[in-house]
């Protein structure tokens, strides 16, 4: 709590370096802002207790603090704190902890379960096998050729690109770049445009479809949109989510289904399997496009999910 007034000039250079420290790594300003004032209620805490060196932190004083949060009030709203925000306090301590290795120190004692939300979504996450059998559906997701080649590279732009559903709608054929090997997308999140690299093999997959499927669309030559409809208009979000459904019933594969596989499902999965293959935390962000490590950092707790089940 930022009210909290410490005493101690150590801690408060802790706090303002921690700021800093998160700031320069690229947080969201929401976290720079949150993560140093639940530190300095944890350093609040530590001066109550006599406790005035990081050096004296044990596991115990930090199980002691976390049972005084479980306890005490939720100053906005009558009851306790809420299990999502004890975890950013379990946040602020560990990412603390990482500020102090990373700053040569040993770091501090912290052994907290994370506290697990009943209705927090659980995001189904597709192995690379199921990724696999998904592109190999589309040969038979549509009884007509040039469906079923559109069908694939459009798990070409959202599973292998990683793009949300927006920017595969406003993709051109003209931000198809094949002799950079990438992809040029206008419409990021919050406007912002990013290349996207693209391997040999989802080239040809978008070299197929250009080339031998979307003329067979009507019209094709009317509209600039890489992703047109049967019509020859601009592939709406709709649409895009009806053909993943195609594509998951052609796979014939029940556990795919049972995970009601969205289009985010898709970008989830690609960064997931970025961290499986220990691409940088950094690489993974500007591959996303997100505009915070923050929005990265899921991924990460995503992993040990996974890697748990």
């Amino acid at each position: 709590m930022k009210h909290l007034k410490l005493q101690s000039e150590h801690y408060k250079v802790l706090v303002a370096s921690y700021r800093q420290w998160l700031d320069i790594l690229g947080y969201a300003e929401s976290t720079v802002y949150n993560l140093p004032n639940h530190l300095q209620e944890f350093f609040y805490f530590l001066e109550q207790k006599s406790i005035m060196n990081i050096n004296h932190i044990t596991s115990r004083t930090t199980k002691e603090y976390y049972s005084y949060l479980q306890e005490r009030n939720n100053e906005r709203r009558s009851g306790s704190l809420s299990k999502g925000y004890l975890n950013k306090h379990q946040q602020a301590l560990k990412k603390f902890k990482e500020y102090l290795q990373n700053h040569n120190h040993k770091g501090i004692h912290i052994h907290l379960k994370y506290e697990t939300n009943p209705t927090e979504e659980k995001l189904n996450i597709l192995t690379q096998e199921e990724i696999k059998e998904m592109f190999q559906a589309t040969s038979y997701s549509h009884e007509k050729k040039y469906f079923r080649l559109r069908d694939k590279a459009i798990l070409a732009v959202i599973y292998s690109c990683g793009l949300r559903r927006n920017e595969a709608v406003h993709l051109d054929v003209k931000d198809v770049l094949f002799d950079k090997e990438r992809i040029f997308v206008r419409k990021g999140k919050n406007y912002k445009e990013r290349f996207v690299p693209m391997n040999g093999y989802n080239l040809r997959v978008l070299e197929d479809y250009i080339f031998e499927a979307r003329p067979d669309f009507t019209n094709f030559r009317e509209s600039e949109a890489l992703f047109i409809s049967q019509q020859g208009k601009r592939l709406n979000g709709m649409s895009f989510a009806n053909r993943l459904k195609a594509i998951v019933m052609a796979t014939e594969n029940k556990n795919i289904e049972k995970k009601q596989i969205t289009l985010h499902t898709l970008r989830h999965s690609i960064a997931t399997h970025l961290l499986q293959k220990e691409v940088p935390l950094e690489s993974i962000k500007a591959f996303l496009g997100h505009s915070s490590l923050e929005s990265t950092q899921i991924y990460t707790h995503l992993l040990k999910t996974v890697e748990n089940d």
